[in-house]
């Protein structure tokens, strides 16, 4: 049932729709999305915990929410902002609508607005915290005391909210050769574990907070730092470890704020951009082969720059801005991507990193 709803700037602009979902204040970081399917993948990122996505593509909820798409059990973002909000899904696969949904997850969406003018806005000024409220529950006060309340993204620690505490099997020992992996959890994605386990992994998913001890004593074959959202800078305890974990001599595979964490590990700086990159039609130059893949991701810090190193290279480059998407130790097996290669949504070309992990663990 829709409602009276507002979405508040920090800067002091503002936009009145129509509300749906859960009747609360959503605080976060907006930021914009440009994929044209998938909504339900991007809502239940671990990544965009601390944010409120704006959907440029104008048409959400018509495929409605099924039960296998999820890329988390919870929504993760703070808010969802749409042109268009679909009540009346027309798809074979739906198991409730996208209301039901952000409903029983307690998360509130904004709809009928400008969602042209507001991803121009966050284009052209960067991200802004904000804040979506019912009308008739909350006052532009009371909106305007949450975004200062909440402050910036920078500093925070998000990954203790989406990441596991206890550790966990996923996969099938014994059916084929296997490899056993420890997956380090800083807001791991699904899907990525669904491709891990597919190509022979037996994942075991351990907390952001697990030593390099710990990790030697599973005996794996092989170290992956998951995706996860917020500043990697305050995460100086997992970057002490990865440091640890590169002298046990085992392939190392970073993805997202796992590739921050490990150019952290290198001894690289990070930087918060202007708008991130989030989407599923991003072009990155793989410069060691000299082709182009089509990638989906999201991400608002990057590595800043390598200077010149022995030890590590730069691999892959966006084409949208130059930022560094990909970096490898030029003797170890260590390496990390920005973009998401399990994409979910998106493009699927990219997994092929999953492979080279793999290979890298069979050497």
């Amino acid at each position: 049932m829709k409602f009276g709803a507002k979405l508040l700037l920090e800067n002091g602009i503002s936009f009145e729709g129509f509300g749906f979902g859960f009747k609360k204040i959503g605080v976060g970081e907006v930021v914009f999305n440009t994929s044209i399917t998938g909504y339900q993948e991007i809502l239940t990122d671990p990544s965009y915990d601390g944010q409120i996505i704006t959907f440029t593509y104008p048409h959400i909820g018509n495929t409605g929410i099924n039960f296998e798409d999820n890329e988390s059990k919870n929504i993760a973002a703070r808010g969802m902002i749409v042109k268009n909000f679909c009540d009346f899904p027309s798809s074979h696969r739906s198991k409730m609508s996208l209301e039901d949904f952000l409903v029983e997850q307690k998360t509130i969406c904004i709809s009928d607005i400008d969602t042209r003018h507001l991803t121009k806005i966050l284009r052209d000024e960067g991200c802004k915290i904000g804040a979506i409220y019912p009308t008739q529950l909350f006052t532009d006060e009371e909106a305007l005391s949450e975004i200062n309340k909440f402050g910036s993204m920078d500093g925070k620690n998000f990954t203790e909210n989406v990441a596991v505490s206890k550790q966990y099997n996923f996969g099938d020992p014994g059916t084929n050769k296997r490899y056993k992996i420890v997956a380090v959890d800083f807001g791991i994605k699904e899907n990525i574990l669904r491709i891990m386990k597919s190509l022979g992994g037996d994942i075991v998913v351990v907390p952001p907070s697990t030593s390099a001890e710990v990790i030697k004593a599973l005996n794996p074959d092989g170290i992956f730092l998951s995706n996860g959202p917020g500043d990697p800078s305050v995460l100086q305890d997992a970057v002490k470890e990865v440091k640890k974990m590169m002298n046990l001599g085992l392939p190392i595979f970073g993805i997202c704020l796992g590739h921050q964490i490990m150019s952290l590990a290198y001894g690289l700086e990070i930087e918060k951009m202007p708008f991130g990159h989030h989407g599923a039609n991003h072009p990155v130059h793989d410069l060691k082969n000299n082709t182009v893949f089509i990638t989906s991701q999201n991400h608002n810090f990057a590595v800043a720059k390598v200077a010149d190193r022995d030890d590590i290279n730069v691999t892959h480059k966006s084409l949208f801005d130059g930022s560094i998407q990909g970096i490898e130790h030029t003797s170890k097996p260590f390496y990390s991507i920005q973009c998401h290669p399990e994409a979910s949504p998106g493009p699927k070309e990219f997994e092929v990193l999953f492979k080279r992990f793999f290979e890298d663990m069979n050497a």
